[in-house]
């Protein structure tokens, strides 16, 4: 690994904790049991549609967001999404610092799921 990569980190490279998931495979991990499904987009952004059972909370509100998940239980895998991919990536490296042991991240977000 490069300097600069152990610096900022490598954007193409997740972590142990991190999978990122194409819409197929994302679909049916979901379908088969009670999941911990979140929405990191807006409020806006969730209710013109969602993936259904999904629960929101908002990526941008930074003084909520680490307590939304208070009540998750780390131990369980957590399933992310947002627009395109990019805010769930941050969210979930975000869930691994607060001690989420996996998180499965859609490919492309909502747009990819559509």
């Amino acid at each position: 690994m490069s300097f600069l990569n152990s610096l900022f980190g490598n954007k193409t490279q997740p972590s142990d904790e991190i999978e990122i998931l194409d819409a197929t495979t994302f679909k049916e991990a979901i379908a088969s049991k009670n999941v911990q499904l979140i929405d990191v987009r807006t409020g806006l952004e969730y209710r013109s549609g969602h993936i259904e059972n999904a629960e929101n909370i908002d990526f941008f509100d930074r003084a909520n967001f680490n307590e939304s998940f208070a009540s998750f239980n780390r131990e369980e895998p957590i399933y992310l999404y947002c627009r395109s991919g990019n805010r769930s990536q941050r969210a979930a490296k975000k869930l691994v610092q607060i001690g989420f042991k996996k998180i499965y991240d859609l490919k492309g977000g909502y747009k990819a799921w559509k």
